[in-house]
């Protein structure tokens, strides 16, 4: 079915290559291909063996709508002005081209499956030319997050609980069944299973049609929460062998709101709503995201072989990123939502047709906004005006070269956030987070002393963060006094410390105005 009416380019199909686009949630570089031997990739390994991996990529926010936000329209959080989850893409940026809508304006069709856009920007006005397969024959549609039917209604009936108490508010999070499931059942029996045969099924309607290239997204839920995976992806792994955080304590003089207290994994049920989870949880939690990322990578092999079979793999580029790190107890905490490496650094994985390094891996350093002039200029596309990342194209040819000189992040205080960076609710304080936020205020209020504000921690304090090659500085500013000199600020060496546990900005003082001088020049001048 073909959406909307947006005046194209003409585009011959054999002029211009495909492109499979292809989103992961939540999903930090734990892949066999990045080094955790563990892990069990195999299709994503191999489409790195063959490709291009970026050891060093980074995203602009570590929340979901943000950080997609800006990807899409190739622009910086402080550029869209959207820093948490609950406002709307287009409310804020009506007229920015979307990267698909670019594509879909020069004669391509541009289509998706799955999570690609956060759920409320899907614009599908602007950016897609047509409507995937909605429904496959004789495979039935999953109902509702969990396959096991007591672990859906035991969401629903904590969600009317919730709804109770708190009204509308509930449906931000504050109900929730169990974190992970277990079930033998077959992969379309989750939503993302059943995504992938939609996305094959659309491809082949597309190539049957043969008069347009085609962009291609396919986005993955898991491993967001819950984790839920078939049974199969757990047998995987034997629990005994699974890696966990060597690393659990906050850094030292580090930013007392810079670690959240794991709102969004507590709300799930049989988590601790306060205090630490025992070790056999945090490795039951932990087997359970390594069930979903192999459970992804099965799905992505899938979708890979059926480009294959319909003769078109030879004519497609393939991107595969995640949105953003997330904590897996690491410095203590679970979840994404903060500007340390953890949290900020992603898997990114090229492969195009005609690249002519294959099987390398590159630690320049790269970020999410750079994804859209980059497919622009292997498709052959101008690049719009309003872009603020910069094509790694070169890197496919040479991937050792000298290339940018700091990556950008930023994320609103995550210790007083909720887990979608919007502020506090009413309905957060009056549960069981109540104590937890406490304890948080606490701490801040002891480190920073006379600078403690409510208003401005709560509602406009902003920690941005820039990575070198070596360090990371993390400045925590007043949102409303760019100018002003930061709250609080954080230094990490990567050369003695690449876990981040000490920060040494208060022994640095001259390396601390240089990088700050650095970062108050910008982006531009990182190029």
């Amino acid at each position: 079915m073909i959406l909307g009416t947006l005046v194209s380019i003409p585009c011959r199909g054999a002029d211009r290559p495909n492109v499979l686009f292809i989103a992961i949630d939540d999903l930090r570089p734990e892949l066999g291909c990045y080094g955790l031997e563990i892990a069990v990739s195999p299709n994503l390994d191999a489409l790195a063996a063959d490709g291009l991996l970026f050891n060093r990529a980074y995203c602009q926010q570590a929340i979901c709508r943000p950080s997609r936000a800006s990807l899409m329209t190739g622009a910086r959080p402080d550029t869209t002005g959207l820093y948490h989850n609950y406002v709307a893409l287009r409310e804020l940026q009506p007229n920015i081209v979307t990267l698909p809508q670019h594509f879909r304006t020069h004669g391509y069709e541009t289509v998706y499956c799955g999570k690609v856009f956060h759920q409320g920007d899907t614009d599908e006005q602007f950016s897609w030319s047509r409507e995937p397969v909605r429904w496959l024959r004789d495979v039935k549609k999953p109902r509702g997050p969990y396959a096991l039917p007591e672990n859906n209604r035991m969401k629903a009936e904590n969600l009317k609980e919730m709804l109770a108490k708190y009204g509308e508010a509930a449906r931000r999070g504050l109900a929730s069944g169990p974190a992970y499931e277990n079930a033998d059942v077959p992969d379309h029996a989750y939503i993302d299973g059943y995504d992938t045969l939609r996305a094959i099924a659309t491809m082949q309607e597309m190539v049957n049609e043969g008069d347009k290239p085609f962009f291609l997204a396919l986005g993955f839920r898991k491993p967001h929460l819950n984790w839920t995976a078939p049974k199969k992806y757990w047998d995987l792994y034997d629990p005994a062998e699974i890696p966990m955080a060597d690393q659990t304590e906050a850094p030292e003089n580090g930013a007392a709101m810079g670690l959240h207290a794991s709102f969004e994994l507590r709300t799930r049920a049989g988590i601790p709503k306060i205090g630490d989870f025992e070790p056999e949880l945090a490795r039951t939690l932990k087997h359970a995201y390594l069930a979903c990322v192999s459970y992804v990578d099965a799905q992505i092999g899938k979708m890979i072989a059926a480009l294959e079979e319909a003769g078109v793999r030879d004519n497609t580029i393939i991107i595969v990123w995640g949105d953003h790190g997330w904590h897996l107890g690491d410095m203590g905490v679970w979840g994404k939502a903060t500007n340390y490496e953890i949290a900020t650094r992603v898997p990114l994985i090229i492969w195009t047709p005609d690249m002519k390094t294959r099987g390398a891996k590159t630690d320049a350093l790269v970020e999410l906004v750079d994804m859209y002039p980059t497919l622009c200029e292997l498709a052959g596309l101008p690049v719009p005006a309003h872009v603020e990342g910069h094509s790694f194209m070169p890197l496919l040819a040479d991937p050792h070269q000298p290339w940018k000189k700091a990556a950008f992040s930023q994320y609103p205080n995550p210790a007083l956030r909720e887990w979608a960076a919007n502020p506090l609710s009413r309905g957060m304080r009056e549960t069981w987070f109540g104590p937890l936020i406490t304890e948080v205020e606490q701490r801040i209020i002891r480190q920073q002393g006379e600078k403690w504000d409510r208003e401005l921690f709560e509602q406009h304090l902003m920690g941005y963060t820039m990575r070198t090659d070596r360090y990371r500085l993390v400045l925590w500013k007043d949102i409303r006094a760019p100018e002003a000199e930061p709250v609080f600020v954080e230094l990490f060496d990567h050369q003695d410390d690449p876990h981040e546990t000490r920060n040494i900005a208060a022994s640095q003082p001259e390396l601390v105005k240089d990088l700050i001088r650095q970062f108050n020049a910008g982006w531009k001048a990182a190029l």
